[in-house]
């Protein structure tokens, strides 16, 4: 299933923006401007974003950026919040193992 299909339809209310090329381990990924990061990799299917130290999945919980449950590594930064990211072009983003 296309990862578009799980996102929301454009309405009067919601504007779809410009399409977007980002990395997502590696793998290219069309994403839309205005989008989060936090969207974009629950677009993809996978609900863990991130394994703690312990090797623990970890998922999105607030998604407001209070909880830091959704770190993932964005352009080589470890610990960014997936939930307070806005996608741009080129962006590369990994999901996060342990402390990054």
């Amino acid at each position: 299933m296309s990862p578009f299909v799980r996102r929301l339809g454009p309405s009067r209310a919601l504007r779809a923006g410009a399409p977007v090329d980002v990395l997502v381990d590696g793998d290219p990924v069309r994403a839309q401007l205005g989008e989060s990061v936090l969207g974009v990799l629950m677009a993809q299917g996978g609900p863990a974003l991130r394994t703690t130290a312990a090797g623990e999945p970890r998922g999105a919980y607030c998604a407001m950026g209070s909880c830091f449950e959704c770190l993932v590594e964005v352009d080589g930064v470890a610990g960014t919040r997936a939930c307070m990211t806005l996608v741009r072009h080129g962006m590369r983003i990994v999901h996060q193992q342990g402390a990054g």
